[in-house]
This record gives structure tokens, sequence and C-alpha cells, in this order.
């Protein structure tokens, strides 16, 4: 058996204690005691890490210690005791007040393990609470880069809507939306964006953020006695507005500016209701001149914003495999012979 450090026997006792305290305080440790425990405990591992040279093997002993004092209480294995020790030395002046004490400790796990940036990891935390993310959806916002994208779209809701509706609007649009769900060719028609949308519409959702309830694709609207259809009519629970989704499928023009404002006007006179805010529009292209799209909305009265979007792309067979490959005909003569083959074989 290894030599006990010096300390040691206290520091568990004290440990003991502590554990004690917060089962007292709550039955199941909610997440703020849990985390301000998890920090507390991270911060004494790592002071005697760094004084005593307490190493794996001690993390190993005090992990089989406090298991054996407290054999129902999980989260004290070596590992848990590395990640407290990790947490603590990620935010060294503490995590009072901060969101990162208010989510769940496997939230903080995957923000101390994929996120460098203290003001990152903050920034997660927040729209955590603010959204509440599942941990499985936190990593899909971490992977797509959401503090990059997120309240960017070229837009002009500060001159189109009140102060406090605007503010909202900014954040709920992001640039780029990133929907690599969606596997198109290069010269991808706008219909096919719009089907491939519909076809993964909770994976749209998720990305197009908290808030959104689609309505209909293809929204059928009457205007002087002319038939005019939105691409993707959504509403926002939060804005408590219609959105209207313009797609394009090359880059923007200043003309699509025009497009949409004339069906925020038809959506506002048919479909708004007294309690509803302005319709917002969102012109989703392949790509943008900022420039351009500044202009193409300077003076206009509707609420729009321009972003960019992301997908991936098909890529194009290999000439040594083109002429290789079965075709149809093929393939239905191989299933017929299987089926017949397998008819005989029945008798």
């Amino acid at each position: 058996m290894l030599p006990v450090p010096s300390g040691y026997f206290d520091f568990l006792k004290d440990v003991k204690l502590k554990i004690q305290t917060a089962q007292l305080k709550a039955a199941a440790l909610v997440n703020l005691e849990l985390a301000s425990f998890y920090w507390d405990l991270g911060q004494g591992l790592s002071e005697k890490a760094s004084l005593e040279g307490w190493g794996s093997k001690t993390l190993e002993r005090l992990a089989g210690d406090l298991g054996g004092a407290f054999p129902g209480v999980a989260g004290f294995s070596k590992r848990n005791l590395e990640l407290m020790r990790q947490f603590a030395e990620s935010y060294p002046e503490g995590i009072c007040e901060t969101a990162v004490s208010q989510i769940p400790w496997g939230h903080n796990i995957v923000l101390m393990q994929r996120l460098d940036s203290y003001e990152e990891r903050l920034w997660y935390a927040e729209q955590t609470i603010k959204n509440g993310w599942s941990r499985n959806v936190l990593v899909i916002r971490i992977e797509s880069e959401l503090h990059k994208r997120k309240g960017k779209a070229v837009n002009n809701f500060a001159s189109t809507l009140p102060e406090s509706h605007s503010d909202l609007a900014v954040e709920s649009l992001k640039d780029p939306y990133c929907l690599d769900f969606l596997t198109l060719s290069e010269k991808a028609q706008e219909k096919e964006i719009e089907q491939g949308l519909i076809d993964h519409l909770q994976k749209f959702l998720l990305e197009l953020g908290q808030g959104f309830a689609f309505i209909a694709r293809q929204y059928h609207l009457e205007i002087g006695g002319e038939d005019s259809y939105i691409d993707l009519l959504f509403y926002h629970f939060k804005l408590k507005c219609f959105v209207v989704i313009e797609l394009k499928a090359g880059p923007f023009k200043a003309t699509d500016a025009g497009q949409v404002n004339f069906y925020l006007t038809a959506v506002d006179r048919l479909l708004k209701q007294p309690e509803d805010n302005p319709t917002i529009g969102i012109i989703l292209c392949k790509e943008k001149n900022k420039i351009t799209a500044e202009y193409a909305l300077n003076n206009l009265k509707s609420p729009i914003g321009i972003s960019s979007y992301t997908t991936q792309f098909m890529e194009q067979l290999p000439r040594e495999l083109k002429g290789k490959l079965p075709t149809i005909a093929e393939i239905e003569a191989e299933l017929s012979n299987k089926k017949a083959h397998q008819k005989k074989r029945a008798k």
C-alpha cells in the first residue's frame, strides 16, 4: 500500500463533512449547490496538487475512500475528481453569480472539454439557461460555433422596430445559418432547398432557435387578383410576430429585399392580428455582399434580415466509377431474379 501523504486524513475528513452538509441542504443536490461544492472541492484538490504534489494515485485513493464512506452517492470517481479540479482551475475567480453555477454538471463538463475561452464558456452557459438546451443541443451549438453567428445578420431592425423588440429580433438571427443536414448539388434550385428543409423540419427549427413555429410552405396569398407564394411562413412566440423566410439558391440581389418587403406588407394586412408585432422577413441566400445588403435595406420600412447559409454538397462521381455502377434496369432485373429464386425454394 502506498504511503498516505501528509494532511490526507484531515482533507478527507473535511470533504466528508462538506458532503454531509450538502446532503442536508438538498436530498438531490440542485445545480447551484452541486456546482459550488464541486468547485470548492476542485479548488482544494488543485491546491494539494500544486503545494503537496498530489497525483493520480492519491486521487484514486480519495475516490475509493469517498465511495466507501458514501456508498449511495455517485460523482466521486477518480475521473470526476479530476474534472472538479479542472472546473476550479477553469474558473479561478469562482462561479458565484455566474450562469456556470446554474447549469447541470454534465453541461459544465461539455464547456470545459470543448471550449478554452472563459468568455465563450460563460456565453454558452447563459444561452443554455435562456433557451433550456439539453446537453446534446449544447454540443451541437458549440460545434456550429453559434457564438460567432448569433446576431450577425445584416438587418434594418433598429430603424424599423421598437428598441426592446429590435434587440430580441437581432438576437434571433444568425449568419450564416448552418444547414449542413442538407446534402445538395452545387447547382441546387430553391425548390430543392425548400423540400430539404421541410424533410428535416425538426433540425431546421433547432437551427432557427427557440420560439419558431412552422405554419406553412408555399403559403398562398391572393393580392390584387394575382397569386403570390411565400416560401416558408413561421410564427415566433417570443417576438409575437409572423416570420417570412425567402430562400435564394444564389447570391443575394437587391431586388430580393423588395420582394420580401412586398410579402411582409401583405402578411401584415391579411394575417397579422392587433396583438401581433410587425411581421419580420428573413432572406436566406447562398452568399451575400454586405454593402449591397445594407444598401438594399437602407430605406425600407419593413424589418428584414439577410443571412447566408451553409450546406453539404454532393461530390461528383469520379470518372473511373462512371459506367461501372448498375443501371436501374439492371437493379430491377436482379431483384426479379432473387424473388423468382425465393419462390422456387418456397415450393
